[in-house]
Order: structure tokens, then C-alpha cells, then sequence
């Protein structure tokens, strides 16, 4: 072998010696950790774009990892080697309240991860019972609020849990208004919203995908939308955000790969997702969930993520809420 050969074949040694990531990235299947169980919204949103990058990322193997909040799987993906081969989902509990709520946290939301893009943003909705509602003449926020003042310690409200969205945003929303209204905890979003229906409680801040059935069907009266817009999702409901500037709540998740993994690889990825959200298909899929995708940068989504961070450390600490 002559040297020129030699020359040759010693560059691509330390080039793939160099980007063992990438190298890796194009044979071996990509796990795409979920924080959660199969079947919900997260779950569902990240099987969709894993059958679309398939043609640019290979095969993408959804792990389903829940417990403690999300912060089981978030922790695997935390601990995962930065190669680009292992991924996973970010959401706001796992990313932005769970660092406030538990006293002991297995990762650092802050420095242990790189974000990819933001997926998803669902607003939430507050919704009153329509029977209630009607008894109570309740038809908007104003209302609501006239109602608390007037009637000091006879409202309640529901959340599935303490530490929950809904309860979150329930205690803001108390803030900004002014009010007080009783926080009565449920096993789950759902027994909370079956509580709601019940007349148990007199109001709830609930995911708009969850809520949305009962709001066509007449069963629930939608009163505000916590993003900082409304949302076409619902159209004819203001934000709340129109009676408390800055008010702005939303359900969201997104991709992040383990602190440390190679930029070369996230721009990678990040094109490949991005791309997929963009995708008419994509979009038409999510309206189902009442889901709006969000891509982003990779640096826009580490940057929102630091600002919700910071956002619910103080929503958290005004609520007093705590998991040892």
C-alpha cells in the first residue's frame, strides 16, 4: 500500500474516531424515552413524530418509563450516555414544577440535559359546571370573581393533585384575582373533572383536551383559556391574560437529549423533528389531541424552559405545595 493510501485511510480513522456519535447515530435505533404511560397525549405525540423521522433518523424505539411524576424517566434520560441514542421527552412537570415540588430530585433539570425542540403546547382551560354556572349567573371570569368577593370562603376548586397543573394555575389565578377559593385535591385529572360534573366543585383549571368533550356537550361552560392568547382551539373564549396581563399556563413538552451530547448531533435531530412538526400530516394529527406543535431551536427551547423554571418556582412556593 502506497502512502498516499496510507494518508487516506489514516483521515477517515480520525474522522470516525472523531464523531463516534454521528457514526453510531446512523446504525444503531434511536430510544426515545417517555416519562410516562402508553396511551396518553405525550405517549401518542411521540409515537407520531417517531414514525415520521423515520426516513431521516432510522428507527426510533419508543421506552415508556413512568413513575414518581415523570421523574423516573426523566432521570434515565438524564443518566443516558450523550451519543444521540438515547432521547426523550421534557415536560412541564418533569422540567419546571417537579424541581420545586419534591424535596429530593434524582437529576438537575438545569444542567443535566440538552433541548432539542419544544413539541406541543395544550392550553388549559378554567371551567365551571353549566349547571352552577347558571344558578350562580356565572358566564365570565368577571363574574367568577364578582362572585368570590362577594362570597368570601364559598367557592372550591378541583386539581388532580397537589403540585398539579390544575392546582398551579388555580393558585395563580387566586393570586391575580385576588380570591380565595378552597383547594380540594383528586387522585388524577380525571376524578377531579368527574367531581367537577358532580357539583363536588364550583371550578377547575383542566387540560384542554381533557376538557373539551364535556365543554361540547354542554356539561362544562369554558370561561378563560390560561395561554397567553386565545386559542383557536376554542374559539369566542378570551384569555385569561386579557384580565391579568402576564397570565400564561400551558401544558407543553418537548425533545432534550443528556448534557454533553455532541451539537453536530442535536442539529441533526433537531432538523429531523422539526421538520416532521411542520408536516401538514403532523399538524392535523395533533388538532385531534387539541395539541399545537411548537418547533423551535435548540436554544430557544433551553431558553423557555429556564424562564418556566424560574415561573413556577414561585407559583409552587406560593402554594405551599410539597413532595417529600
Amino acid at each position: 500500500m502506497n502512502r498516499r493510501n496510507l494518508l487516506l485511510l489514516s483521515v477517515a480513522a480520525a474522522a470516525a474516531a472523531a464523531s463516534p456519535a454521528l457514526h453510531a447515530q446512523s446504525s444503531a435505533p434511536i430510544r426515545l424515552v417517555v416519562p410516562y404511560a402508553p396511551g396518553g397525549p405525550l405517549d401518542v405525540t411521540a409515537r407520531a413524530l417517531a414514525e415520521r423521522v423515520r426516513d431521516s433518523l432510522g428507527t426510533v424505539i419508543i421506552d415508556n418509563k413512568a413513575g414518581a411524576g415523570g421523574n423516573i424517566g426523566a432521570d434515565v434520560i438524564a443518566k443516558a450516555a450523550p451519543d444521540g441514542l438515547t432521547i426523550g421527552l421534557a415536560a412541564t412537570a418533569t422540567h419546571a414544577v417537579n424541581p420545586w415540588l419534591y424535596s429530593r430530585m434524582p437529576y438537575d433539570a438545569a444542567k443535566d440535559f440538552a433541548g432539542i425542540t419544544q413539541m406541543v403546547r395544550v392550553p388549559n382551560v378554567l371551567v365551571v359546571n353549566a349547571a352552577r354556572a347558571q344558578e350562580l349567573k356565572i358566564n365570565t371570569v368577571a363574574d367568577l370573581v364578582a362572585y368570590a368577593k362577594a362570597n368570601p370562603a364559598k367557592l372550591n376548586y378541583g386539581s388532580g393533585g397537589n403540585g398539579s397543573a390544575g392546582h398551579l394555575a388555580g393558585e395563580m389565578f387566586k393570586q391575580k384575582a385576588g380570591i380565595y377559593a378552597l383547594h380540594i385535591p383528586y387522585r388524577g385529572a380525571s376524578p377531579a373533572q368527574l367531581a367537577l360534573l358532580a357539583g363536588e366543585v364550583d371550578f377547575n383549571i383542566d387540560n384542554l383536551a381533557a376538557a373539551a368533550p364535556n365543554i361540547k356537550s354542554g356539561k362544562l361552560k369554558a370561561l378563560a383559556v390560561t395561554s397567553a392568547q386565545e386559542s383557536p382551539m376554542l374559539p369566542g373564549v378570551p384569555a385569561l391574560s386579557a384580565s391579568y396581563p402576564g397570565f400564561s399556563i400551558d401544558t407543553w413538552w418537548g425533545l432534550v437529549a443528556p448534557a454533553g451530547t455532541p451539537k453536530p448531533v442535536i442539529a441533526k435531530l433537531n432538523k429531523a423533528f422539526v421538520d416532521a412538526l411542520k408536516a401538514p400530516e403532523t399538524k392535523t394529527r395533533f388538532d385531534a389531541l387539541l395539541a399545537e406543535p411548537v418547533p423551535t431551536t435548540p436554544e430557544q427551547f433551553d431558553a423557555f424552559m429556564a424562564a418556566e423554571r424560574a415561573k413556577y418556582q414561585q407559583v409552587v412556593k406560593a402554594s405551599g405545595a410539597k413532595v417529600d
